[in-house]
């Protein structure tokens, strides 16, 4: 009857947790906490309510409770990593996230995948990517930015800026390969029409940029990044413009 009552009452949690009910859902698994202390479900979905919160602190406390419980508790070691690498802690994010990182290759080999926690380590490659760009180290920048396009195909964003970074490193046909691809495959993703149109720009062909842009208008015609481009390439001699 206990274990019927444990799984009604963590059952509300979660949907209470879902609909944003941050207040009642805390209430819920604290309740289940008292009556079961070795919760993982519980601890993970509390340290989730703390972390939207924005109360780190307790956030870490339960994460890391989690993996006291359960350390092969893999979207535990992620999130409380993101916690770590926001507040400033890198080794101690890098550390967790390398762990983690194994534990899913290791399962990968396995035969088994779980795209939730792909775009999660998508997230990381990609603000390591950002991270390699800031400071000018684009090999590296591309190496995650790639990782992170694998881990989270959808994300179609990372690609233009592999894009990006293949300009950066004086690559212009490989940024071109990688804007036609991503269109054709996609030919509503307006930004990469618009990066496009601006590789284009960059390199003197003022027609074919604004081809591109006036795609965009044609199914905006209120795109405002559109508008803008094509009106500044309209009176074009040496202006120039980068994606």
């Amino acid at each position: 009857m206990e274990y019927v009552k444990l799984n009604d009452l963590m059952k509300k949690a979660k949907e209470a947790f879902q609909r944003n009910d941050l207040k009642t859902a805390a209430l819920l698994l604290n309740e289940v906490i008292e009556q079961n202390p070795n919760s993982t479900e519980a601890f993970f979905y509390l340290a989730n309510v703390f972390h939207v919160r924005g109360e780190l602190g307790k956030a870490i406390k339960a994460f890391q409770r989690v993996l006291e419980l359960d350390s092969n508790h893999t979207d535990a070691a992620i999130s409380l990593s993101v916690i770590y690498n926001d507040i400033g802690k890198y080794e101690e994010a890098k550390h967790i996230f390398e762990k983690a990182n194994n534990q899913v290759k290791n399962t990968q080999n396995q035969g088994v995948t779980d795209p939730h926690l792909n775009k999660k380590f998508s997230l990381k490659h990609y603000e390591l990517a950002e991270m390699y760009t800031s400071y000018g180290r684009f090999e590296e920048a591309l190496f995650e930015y790639n990782k992170a396009a694998t881990l989270d195909p959808d994300n179609l964003e990372i690609r233009i800026k592999v894009a990006k970074n293949y300009t950066k490193k004086g690559f212009t046909s490989k940024a071109f390969e990688e804007l036609k691809r991503l269109k054709n495959e996609q030919p509503g993703y307006m930004p990469a029409r618009i990066a496009l149109g601006l590789l284009y720009y960059g390199n003197g062909n003022i027609i074919e940029a604004q081809a591109e842009w006036q795609n965009v208008l044609s199914r905006d015609p209120s795109h405002a990044e559109a508008l803008m481009y094509v009106n500044l390439s309209r009176g074009a001699t040496e202006t120039t413009v980068s994606i």
